[in-house]
């Protein structure tokens, strides 16, 4: 039974496969430090930049990420609220102690999601 916190699940069902790609989740962590432009958030990755826009739309078309034109650039940022739903789903669960935080957190930064 889906969390009644949560309204929409085909919403929540596109968030989780929007999270469920490295790529994705690497251009989220990016985004946490500040809005960037299609072509820096694409640069680090070892694809084309039509490929890695790719992926961008996928994150836009769930409303993770909010696209912009701003002159002759299109911007990207982090939209969070619209983790809430996910993370409410997740948190009705149950508790999470803070050690399985730090576990989380030490594997993101291992897999090199996170950084210092």
């Amino acid at each position: 039974m889906i969390n009644p916190m949560v309204e929409d699940p085909d919403q929540l069902n596109a968030t989780f496969a929007a999270l469920s790609d490295p790529t994705r989740r690497a251009m989220l962590a990016r985004l946490l430090e500040g809005d960037a432009t299609v072509n820096a958030l694409c640069a680090p990755f070892d694809m084309s930049l039509a490929a890695a826009a790719k992926h961008l739309q996928i994150l836009a078309r769930t409303g993770l990420v909010i696209q912009e034109k701003r002159g002759r650039e299109k911007w990207c940022r982090l939209a969070p609220d619209r983790l809430a739903p996910a993370v409410i789903w997740m948190q009705s669960f149950g508790h999470v102690a803070l050690e399985d935080y730090d576990a989380l957190e030490h594997r993101l930064e291992d897999l090199g999601l996170l950084s210092d």
